[in-house]
């Protein structure tokens, strides 16, 4: 790569400390992201040169972006902005992109390109797939976005719904009435709805029945008219209770279907999930999105499992394919 030597001037001191953070913890991550580049900083000027010079200011260019648009840089976004400029993609194009005022003036946003590509689908279609492993903010996103659009008046009522794997004898041991009975089911989607509108407004929207949240049997025989409806676990249904699902879809309603086809839990093995978008794909107002491990965005831990996992498969089928 040509030998560079770029001068970027920075327009506040502020500005500057958020750039080069407590003890220059930044700087250092910045100079360890890109070894052949040398850093250097005087006042308000930062001082690049080497083969990596143009990736480095490609960084503090996009955190200067992100910080003006009141983005907290700190050790997340960092590392999520450094990750992105590596990729070719643009961080202050996906991290500035709001989903959602939520509780105490929380701003959602997508963490990723990836979830950029999710959240923009479902503003953009009828129907929308979310596929991808754990820790990719599938259900998170999309109860995010239900909650905008009932907050813009885009739909009167969310309704949430999961299938309950267990929904056969070993449901009917547990105590209390049916709803008693799946909330262990359907708590992820509480969790996240408490996220976006605090546990006060969650009670308040359920007793008014603006939010629902049942089990996927609840969904038969119904037609959802002016509603955001959001399968989770969609990998969990079986395949004539996705079609079932698909045809409550009414005028005026959203949906979102959510899964992880790599954790199947049905009894026969064969998932709903599966195999859909060959036979939907071509469908106007249906998109399917694939998000990976490059989307998630919990815990380092969560990423390194999921790369763990997809090795072990890997090999399993090549020592299969050898036999």
């Amino acid at each position: 790569m040509t030998e560079h030597a770029i001068t970027l001037q920075i327009p506040d001191n502020r500005l500057m400390g958020a750039l080069l953070g407590e003890y220059d913890q930044h700087l250092r991550k910045i100079e360890e992201a890109f070894p052949a580049a040398q850093v250097t900083v005087r006042g308000n000027e930062v001082h690049l040169s080497g083969p990596d010079a143009e990736a480095a200011r490609t960084t503090f260019e996009e955190l200067v972006l992100l910080a003006e648009s009141g983005q907290r840089l700190d050790h997340r976004t960092l590392d999520t902005t450094i990750d992105m400029v590596r990729a070719d993609e643009r961080p202050s194009s996906i991290l500035t992109h709001e989903i959602l005022r939520a509780e105490r003036g929380r701003v959602i946003r997508p963490k990723s390109s990836g979830q950029k590509r999710y959240v923009e689908a479902i503003e953009n279609n009828v129907v929308t797939f979310g596929i991808g492993p754990a820790g990719t903010g599938k259900s998170w996103l999309a109860v995010a976005t239900a909650v905008a659009a009932l907050q813009a008046g885009l739909v009167e009522r969310i309704i949430l719904t999961r299938p309950a794997v267990e929904a056969g004898e070993r449901l009917g041991f547990l105590p209390g009435d049916l709803m008693a009975k799946v909330d262990p089911y359907l708590r992820p989607l509480y969790d996240a709805l408490g996220d976006m509108a605090g546990t006060d407004g969650v009670e308040r929207l359920m007793s008014n029945r603006t939010v629902e949240v049942a089990p996927l049997a609840f969904m038969r025989g119904r037609t959802l008219n002016s509603s955001f409806i959001i399968l989770d676990e969609a990998q969990n249904t079986t395949s004539e209770q996705m079609k079932m699902f698909l045809t409550r879809i009414g005028h005026g309603s959203k949906a979102v279907v959510t899964g992880d086809i790599t954790q199947v839990d049905v009894a026969t093995g064969r998932s709903g999930l599966s195999g859909l978008e060959p036979i939907l794909g071509g469908i106007e107002g249906v998109c399917f999105v694939w998000l990976t491990k490059r989307d998630v965005v919990r815990h380092r831990i969560v990423q390194e499992i999921v790369d763990a996992y997809e090795t072990a498969a890997d090999n399993a089928q090549l020592a299969e394919d050898s036999l």
